[in-house]
C-alpha cells in the first residue's frame, strides 16, 4: 500500500498564528469584553479559511492511495482500477526526466481542467486531470499516464519517484 502524505506545515503555521492572535486578544479583553472578543475572533476566521484553502483542496482532490490488495488507485475523489492503467505508460513516466522547479510551476499553472467551454482538457487536447479538481496546485509535480483505452490521465503528486515506483510495483512492472 502507498499513501502520499500531504504536508501540514502551512496549516500548522496558519492555525498557530490564529490561536496565538486570539489568545493574545483574550488576555486583554476577557472576561469583560467576551462578546467583542468572540466577534473579532470570528472575523479573523475570514482570513484563516482562505489561507487553508489550498491544503484542504490538496487533501480532497490530490491525495493518492495505491491499494494493491483491492487493485485500486485512488486519486482525490476518483477510484481507478489498477488493471485499467497501461504499465508501459507507468514505465515511460518513470524513465522521463523530472522537471526543474520553474518548469514544474509552469506546468502546474497550465494544467487546467475547468468545466467551462475552452478550459476543458479534452477541448484543448490535453490529458484529463484526475481527482476532481479544476487545476493542479502551483508547484506540484504532475505525472501523465495512459489507461488501456489510450486516454491520457494527469495526476498531481508531491513525490513523483515514490509514487511511480509504487505504481510500477502495483501494476506488475519492475519496481
Amino acid at each position: 500500500m502507498y499513501i502520499e502524505k500531504l504536508p501540514k506545515t502551512w496549516s500548522a503555521i496558519c492555525i498557530g498564528l490564529y490561536l496565538a492572535g486570539i489568545g493574545y486578544m483574550a488576555v486583554d479583553t476577557l472576561p469583560e469584553d467576551f462578546g467583542t472578543w468572540l466577534v473579532v475572533s470570528a472575523l479573523f476566521l475570514l482570513v484563516l479559511v482562505p489561507c487553508l484553502g489550498v491544503p484542504i483542496s490538496k487533501f480532497v482532490y490530490h491525495r493518492i492511495r495505491i491499494d494493491p490488495e483491492r487493485g485500486t488507485l485512488r486519486v482525490g475523489r476518483e477510484l481507478i482500477p489498477l488493471a485499467d492503467l497501461d504499465p508501459a505508460s507507468v514505465q515511460a513516466a518513470r524513465a522521463a526526466v523530472p522537471l526543474t522547479t520553474a518548469e514544474r510551476y509552469a506546468a502546474s499553472l497550465a494544467a487546467v481542467d475547468a468545466p467551462l467551454p475552452g478550459l476543458r482538457a479534452k477541448d484543448r487536447g490535453g490529458p484529463r486531470l484526475v481527482g476532481g479538481a479544476w487545476g493542479v496546485p502551483a508547484g506540484m509535480d504532475t505525472v501523465t499516464l495512459a489507461d488501456r483505452r489510450g486516454a491520457a490521465l494527469l495526476i498531481a503528486t508531491r513525490d513523483r519517484t515514490a509514487f511511480l515506483t509504487a505504481l510500477a510495483a502495483a501494476t506488475g512492472g519492475p519496481a
